[in-house]
């Protein structure tokens, strides 16, 4: 128990505390005013003077627009944590850095090199670490204090160790409610986490990991982490985060902001291709057949067989006069059309300007030779305005969009039969269905296939500008910058991108979103057990350099096309370019949900990772059975209600219902007839609430989920707090 004078040091500490971080937020709110002010004086401006001024002051107004958005973003929690250093060095860290009117250091950004030991610092290896203290704020305030004494001594000999605090800043978060968003983790990044999060941006980095290990959060702070050193080279072509879904990028939305990264472009695969409304299901059979590399040369096999040769050659009659068109003609024209290696749409205007030039030719034999240059144009429109050339030549290399070629594909036989010449019958029948049948998730990686394959129908927008900026561009911009003043928030580089147009005014993502073809600096993959080698395709192209973070646990896969064990799928697509590091200690769940979900893993023979949890709460684990299917429900609803009524009066939190996907519809129905009042209960299925949590997850009827035991396994371990499992059926081995 605390004495009165430890007590009253406690509350000298957290004044002292309170006043650096107050001045920390004068400071946040000098700097945003001070680029509010440049930012209106910039719109008084308005739209006068030449197209090069007004270029200049846009190009100003946008970044200042970005500096202040993402001034707002980190007012969470600014501040976070304190080194004591033994050279008697203090210094604060927190989400971004900042430098007083004289450019002195007060506070250091969470990826600075001098923060590092802020997470790697250890007694055993302190690094020159005598203590490192936990803020705790609320708002502008701090509520709490906590110190790591790593070098007692020195630290007694430095006189610091009086008003000493601390309860576990990791325990304490880690015991937070649950609110429906991602928090990130900036404040207690654990030591094998850290090292992630800091590992060199070349190559491709594997994270595997079980539930509960952060690996969703350490993939995000790590290309925050990238962001910032690798500002030069990240900036021009953005980041991609890649999630499972909508749901988890609303999940996770601000977390980035809030790390100070306004610039990176997250999406899900459907995300990245136009026409892609997934709203079908199809057998995992399908999918996984889908989810083969061979399906490239399917879609390849497709697009060639638009490209066609005429069974005989056609005779055309243009005022007056006959032109043929002749198959040794076609040929000839195609193969030079495919020599340039443009995509198939692009492609057909020389295939149709050299059979109009051949079939001029005809016209020009027929005619006297006298014919001058204004006369052979005068034929070549003539040529070109035949109904039935055109018809014939769209015929011989019809332009076509992606749907409606995947359409084709797999609503006509004979075409089937002619791209996937290369599987059996059987296989070709199963990919068989209407030409109305809507699109599904295993056809996204197909239809980016054709996309590429293809190329932009005629009439769509053109690309989007390159934002690269030459030296002579850089140089002006500097020149710019030396005239209105540089103040250290716009650099050289990113002013004269955004003075090379319009385009490039706009922010990375809304341009890369634009550019089918954008090829990024980094690419972030989130449940990546679950793509397909066809999926893999598909970001390969969106990041040549293969420079990855890809998170995921094989235990975990739901996918019939995903990974089991990553060097089968990572070894062909990387070769020696990859490394894999595991994260093994679970901060989410509760020890006791640990060992149910690994004892069900173990006995279901899922490639489970090491776990251990880091944690212990009593009663985490609960199971009732009923009699018959009919008080499943009604069962579950009551449970989750009674956690839900329990939280809405305390501190809040969110409890979800996981069913099977057959009783999805019932459950729904089910709570909200049990609903309370200011009460949160969710109902999903097993692989809707892949990467999300809950403080207690309702597991109902675990063995029909088990007919896919990695969907099973990703249910019992969502919860942070108590995992309820209500069953009518037998459990399956391990949950016995």
């Amino acid at each position: 128990m605390h004495d009165d004078r430890t007590l009253a040091a406690e509350r000298r500490g957290l004044e002292a505390e309170q006043h650096v971080v107050d001045a920390l937020y004068a400071r946040l709110d000098d700097v945003r005013d001070e680029a509010g002010r440049r930012l209106a004086g910039i719109r008084r401006e308005g739209p006068s003077g030449s197209p090069q001024n007004r270029s200049e002051r846009d190009a100003f107004a946008t970044l200042y627009e970005d500096r202040i958005m993402q001034l707002d973003a980190v007012e969470d929690r600014l501040c976070f944590g304190r080194l004591d250093m033994s050279d008697g060095e203090r210094f604060y860290v927190g989400r971004i850095g900042l430098s007083d009117a004289d450019h002195a250091p007060l506070l250091t950004d969470w990826r600075a090199p001098a923060a590092q030991a802020f997470y790697a610092a250890t007694a055993a290896n302190p690094g020159g670490v005598i203590n490192r203290r936990h803020l705790t704020t609320r708002g502008r305030t701090v509520v709490a204090v906590e110190d790591d004494v790593l070098d007692v001594e020195r630290l007694h000999e430095a006189g610091l160790d009086e008003g000493l605090a601390g309860e576990g800043a990791l325990l304490a978060a880690l015991g937070a409610r649950r609110t429906g968003r991602m928090g990130d983790i900036v404040a207690t990044i654990q030591t094998e986490q850290d090292e992630v999060i800091r590992a060199p941006l070349t190559g491709a980095l594997v994270v595997q990991g079980g539930p509960g290990t952060g690996k969703t959060a350490v993939a995000l702070h790590r290309a925050a982490f990238l962001m910032y050193h690798h500002r030069e080279q990240l900036e021009r072509r953005g980041v991609l985060m890649i999630g499972p879904s909508r749901q988890f990028l609303r999940y996770i939305d601000h977390v980035l902001p809030s790390l100070g990264e306004t610039g990176a472009v997250s999406t899900t695969l459907a995300g990245l291709v136009r026409e892609a409304t997934i709203t079908g299901v199809e057998s995992d059979e399908v999918a996984a057949l889908k989810g083969r590399t061979e399906m490239a040369t399917v879609v390849k096999n497709a697009v060639r067989e638009r490209q066609r040769v005429p069974q005989a050659d056609q005779e055309v009659r243009i005022d007056g006069r006959t032109v043929v068109i002749r198959r040794s003609d076609v040929k000839e024209a195609q193969s030079r059309a495919r020599r340039e290696g443009r995509p198939h749409n692009d492609a057909r205007a020389a295939f149709a300007k050299d059979m109009i030039s051949r079939l001029t030719n005809q016209l020009m034999e027929q005619l006297e030779s006298h014919l001058d240059a204004d006369d052979r144009i005068e034929l070549e429109r003539d040529v070109r305005d035949s109904k039935p050339i055109r018809v014939m030549l769209n015929l011989c290399w019809l332009p076509v969009s992606p749907a409606q070629l995947l359409r084709d594909l797999f609503s006509k036989p004979h075409l089937l039969d002619y791209a996937a010449r290369s599987f059996d019958q059987a296989e070709r029948d199963l990919l068989l269905r209407p030409a109305s049948a809507p699109f599904t998730e295993a056809d996204i990686p197909l239809l980016d296939e054709a996309a590429e394959l293809l190329g932009d129908m005629p009439g769509d927008a053109p690309r989007a500008a390159s934002s690269e900026a030459s030296e002579e561009e850089l140089d002006y911009a500097r020149s710019v910058l030396d005239t209105f003043g540089g103040d250290g928030m716009v650099s050289a580089e990113s002013l004269a991108a955004r003075m090379k147009g319009s385009e490039t005014r706009m922010s990375v993502a809304e341009r890369a979103m634009r550019d089918r073809t954008w090829t990024y600096g980094h690419v972030v993959v989130d449940e990546a057990q679950e793509l397909s080698p066809m999926a893999w395709r598909m970001l390969l192209r969106r990041c040549p350099t293969r420079s990855f973070t890809i998170v995921g646990d094989v235990a975990q896969v739901a996918s019939a096309a995903g990974t089991r064990w990553w060097p089968e799928t990572m070894d062909p697509l990387f070769g020696d370019s990859w490394q894999m590091r595991e994260l093994t200690i679970s901060y989410r769940i509760p020890a006791a949900v640990a060992e149910v979900a690994q004892a069900f893993a173990t006995a279901a023979r899922l490639p489970v990772s090491e776990l251990r949890a880091a944690r212990e709460l009593d009663d985490a684990v609960a199971t009732t059975a009923v009699d018959g299917v009919d008080a499943l429900m009604s069962t579950a609803a009551r449970v989750a209600a009674q956690h839900a009524s329990e939280m809405a009066d305390g501190e809040g939190g969110l409890v979800a219902v996981i069913v099977p996907d057959t009783m999805a519809a019932s459950a729904r129905a089910a709570v909200a007839a049990s609903a309370v009042d200011g009460a949160d209960v969710e109902v999903h299925t097993a692989r809707e609430t892949k990467g999300l949590e809950f403080d207690v997850a309702v597991v109902v009827e675990p063995a029909a989920i088990a007919a896919r035991p990695g969907d099973l396994y990703v249910a019992l371990t969502r919860p942070t707090r108590r995992l309820e499992i209500v069953h009518a059926e037998a459990l399956p081995a391990g949950l016995a």
